[in-house]
């Protein structure tokens, strides 16, 4: 049985001063205040279950809000379970009830039961901005910049002993299975990871090309054991219904493995054998997350994520969000961002500034044409100021102006676009962009990585990156 909000509010909730208990006492108004939400929320989660029977479950509203603690304080699912069984003040803000403490399988089933559309309609709370005159949306900043997904630094090396290690343990899962399928394959993955260490260290290229025949010869087999698996778990018929069910999914997931794997043994020939280079496009970087882009900034590190562009306003809210693939250059998604603002606001801004990658004649047309009385450029490329803001004077209260590189004698120095001791932005914007809002958009949101390193930290190991 499921209920949208809980039928009374819990008589002990604590009063406590801390800041975040008072940030969190912000949220929670804006969500009392936005009960729309929570259709969307219940929708997804009787999606595939019915509401009016079983069991008590957790509310829509308490899943919603367990949802966002969990983002708010980057928390994985075990963590969560703990804190909302140890705070007093998460447990309140969630409005769990007494003796209710979700445990950690019960946080992921129903957390991960939100949809993307529905996340996205969260983090768009401009309704209550604009009704509380929190943010008017007259005054905007765009800005791109990259997010990067949670994945180890690629090489075809691992790449390959990913997909080696991930088949190999399925093909062990469906053996498992009443009565067993009948494939054969055998396990490679010690062969393999010895090959991956031998290119790790290998200080001649003849002994590291050798090594990597040996490994595409076991990431063949491999792959040929999947191959022969697939029918027989695709119709694989149990015992018992789960492992049907099982069969069926490990069939699937083989399906989709084989595809990852076949391409990146594709790119591993091309590049250590054939001496190719490989487009961007065509690269596989991570076995699990294969969406993931390559992201080259100029004169700065390689980046594997997606590309995020942000409008925000002078409130410090974030207004617009466009995920896209690849690596498109600024300037193609300037009018993106604009059309999404006027979509979602009924109208144009009337001032916008954007950095030197934004900056072209058809861009500055488009805003002019749209009704924009002041789109300024941060670097001119070409353009001129009276032809981006009204007089000098906007263009400078606008464009973000460089910072020093070492803090000034009188203290210390603001970042451009942070918040000053008077709390309004060092561009005049009042800080546009510069803190994080209430909500925001958690695309491979920023857990701790302990095996993130740059491409410097690696290149010592000699190995043939799958990105150079």
């Amino acid at each position: 049985m499921r209920h949208k909000f809980n039928s009374q509010m819990n008589l002990f909730s604590p009063i406590m001063r801390s800041s975040i208990v008072k940030e969190l006492k912000g949220i929670s108004d804006i969500l009392d205040a936005t009960p729309s939400v929570m259709d969307r929320v219940f929708k997804d989660l009787t999606a595939t279950h019915r509401s009016d029977t079983g069991r008590e479950g957790m509310t829509a509203e308490q899943v919603l809000r367990c949802a966002i603690l969990k983002q708010y304080r980057e928390l994985t699912y075990e963590e969560l379970a703990f804190h909302l069984e140890d705070s007093d003040a998460f447990r309140s803000f969630a409005r769990l009830e007494m003796g209710q403490y979700p445990s950690k399988s019960i946080l992921q089933e129903n957390i991960k039961a939100i949809t993307e559309e529905t996340w996205e309609a969260i983090h768009r709370v401009l309704e209550f901005a604009a009704r509380e005159e929190i943010e008017k949306g007259r005054t905007i900043r765009v800005d791109a910049t990259a997010v990067e997904t949670d994945i180890h630094h690629p090489t075809d090396s691992t790449l390959l002993a990913d997909g080696v290690r991930v088949i190999t343990r399925w093909l062990q899962e469906g053996k498992g299975l009443r009565p067993q399928p009948r494939y054969q394959f055998s396990d490679h993955q010690r062969v393999v990871k010895k090959r991956v260490m031998t290119i790790l260290n290998a200080k001649k290229d003849e002994v590291r090309e050798k090594a990597y025949r040996d490994l595409l010869h076991y990431a063949g087999l491999v792959k040929g054991y999947a191959e022969s698996a697939i029918p027989e778990l695709t119709d694989y018929e149990g015992t018992t219904l789960q492992d049907t069910f099982t069969g069926r999914e490990l069939a699937r997931r083989l399906i989709r493995a084989l595809r990852i794997l076949g391409k990146i043994i594709d790119q591993t020939e091309r590049r250590v054998f054939k001496g190719e280079k490989v487009p961007a496009s065509e690269k596989i970087v991570s076995f699990f997350e294969d969406h993931t882009d390559i992201i080259v900034k100029k004169r700065r590190d390689t980046e594997y994520g997606h590309k995020v562009f942000l409008s925000g306003g002078a409130s410090t809210m974030i207004l617009g969000c466009l995920i896209v693939r690849g690596n498109p250059a600024d300037s193609d998604h300037y009018q993106s961002l604009l059309e999404q603002h006027e979509q979602w606001y009924g109208r144009m801004p009337r001032q916008v500034t954007a950095d030197g990658g934004f900056a072209s004649k058809e861009n500055l047309a488009f805003a002019k044409e749209n009704g924009v009385k002041d789109a300024v450029f941060t670097e001119k490329r070409g353009l001129s100021v009276l032809d981006m803001a009204k007089s000098t004077w906007v263009y400078k209260k606008l464009a973000p102006v460089s910072r020093p590189a070492s803090p000034p004698s009188n203290g210390p120095s603001v970042p451009t676009g942070a918040p000053g001791p008077d709390g309004r932005g060092s561009n005049g914007m009042s800080g546009v962009l510069s803190s994080p809002t209430i909500f925001w958009y958690s695309h491979g949101s920023g857990l701790p990585r302990p095996d993130r390193c740059s491409y410097r930290e690696l290149s010592h190991q000699r190995d043939n990156c799958a990105v150079t």
